[in-house]
């Protein structure tokens, strides 16, 4: 018979010398390592201390019993996973039955053949080692699973997004285009017939009445004055939705296959740009402070519209921690900000810091913010995939790491760091 191979030990619980004797020697022959323990106190000692890959557990023993020391075991979470074998000279179904319902897995008769202890051990050695390695599998399977997912759902967000937003850009783009082209002509015009006016009344200092009750009914002078300043206006107000156009431009920028220099700065303030009416006065509060301490950086190699969407996810987050602060009454003492911090390391790389100074994230949930599918937003307000997708997009996609450090009360920091 080949030796059977195991990576623990196999625990022998027995009151009778003669009966781990026998035990002790039919696991020796075959090369497997065992522990002894003579009564169920001890057994539930030694197995909570250092699980065993199985137990050997006799039925009568000094003490609790078997069926109580298996009770035992199979209510404990460190050792209710651990198989059980009875080894009893119980031969009647109402004891095998308890057993059973109990939680072992199997019997071994008293007196004891070598043959049969080997082979059983090695039939539930077995059964165990396929039941951990399906398990393994079964997580391996489900990490994948949820990893394809957010990928996926990261994909389409960000194409549709995208699209939807290079689409508005545009349509804004047209008419915009259309207006300030045609200020400087306008411009010209205005000037042209201003001109004009001047030099009639310059050539007739006395117009008809007729002509004088129209000039003053309209105010001909403050009119001529107004007309610059709306023409300024216009200019400012063209220039500003140019910006606007821009940066959602900027924002939808689709990648290509291959990373290219960027300045995040301008994917930081397009992002900003794109929120601004969540950062505005909303009746609950008062606008929220953005403060920029940005560093220099150099352009960077990276997917602009992926990292666009990073910047998105967290700061969408910081919004909504101030929000769910003023509605839950922690922020009086303080006025809503948000910081955001850029430099460069010593190990060449990008920091990208970004603080809120909202309600802050519990300890116990920290670890799971990355989590696909983990939320801590009320239901219908979060997927729990904004953070797990720029988790994905900064750590895979970009060689980075994305960190987070939070106090209650005090608020939270989301640490972006990737390779120039």
């Amino acid at each position: 018979m080949s030796q059977i191979a195991n990576k623990g030990f196999i625990l022998i619980v027995d009151d009778n010398p003669t009966n781990l004797s026998v035990l002790s020697e039919a696991l020796a022959s075959k090369g497997l390592r065992f522990r002894v323990a003579v009564d169920g106190e001890s057994a539930i000692a030694q197995a909570e201390r250092n699980q065993p890959e199985l137990i050997l557990l006799d039925i009568q023993m000094p003490g609790i019993d078997g069926f109580e020391t298996c009770r035992r075991l199979k209510t404990n979470a460190v050792t209710q996973n651990i198989p059980i074998i009875f080894t009893t000279a119980l031969t009647d179904i109402e004891s095998k039955t308890k057993g059973f319902v109990l939680g072992a897995v199997d019997y071994i008769s008293k007196p004891f053949a070598q043959e049969e202890v080997i082979a059983r051990v090695r039939v539930h050695l077995r059964l165990k080692q396929l039941n951990e390695s399906l398990e393994q599998q079964v997580r391996d399977r489900t990490a994948a699973l949820q990893q394809a997912q957010v990928q996926l759902v990261q994909q389409e967000k960000l194409s549709t997004l995208g699209e939807l937003i290079a689409g508005i850009a545009h349509e804004m783009n047209n008419p915009i285009t259309f207006i300030s082209s045609n200020i400087p002509p306008l411009e010209e015009y205005i000037a042209g017939v201003t001109e004009i006016l001047q030099l009639y009344e310059q050539e007739y200092p006395h117009p008809t009445a007729k002509i004088t009750t129209a000039i003053e009914k309209l105010d001909l002078k403050f009119v001529l004055q107004d007309i610059l300043k709306i023409l300024t206006s216009f200019k400012v107000g063209t220039e500003r939705i140019e910006n606007v156009s821009n940066s959602l431009r900027t924002f939808s920028r689709l990648d290509s296959d291959t990373k290219i220099p960027a300045d995040l700065h301008q994917g930081l303030d397009s992002t900003l740009m794109i929120l601004q009416h969540r950062l505005k006065d909303n009746g609950n509060r008062t606008c929220i402070e953005v403060i920029k301490n940005y560093g220099k950086l150099p352009e960077v190699n990276c997917y602009l519209g992926q990292m666009n969407q990073v910047f998105m996810n967290i700061l969408a987050n910081a919004i909504d921690a101030i929000d769910e602060a003023i509605v839950k009454d922690t922020m009086s003492h303080k006025s809503p900000q948000i910081q955001i911090t850029t430099e460069t390391d010593s190990q060449n790389q990008v920091v990208i810091r970004i603080a809120d100074n909202g309600m802050g994230v519990p300890e116990r949930l920290k670890q799971r913010l990355f989590e696909p599918l983990f939320t801590t937003k009320p239901v219908g307000k979060g997927t729990g995939l904004g953070l797990s997708i720029a988790h994905q997009i900064v750590v895979e996609k970009h060689n980075g790491t994305l960190e987070v450090n939070s106090h209650i009360g005090m608020g939270t920091e989301f640490t972006i760091t990737i390779p120039i």
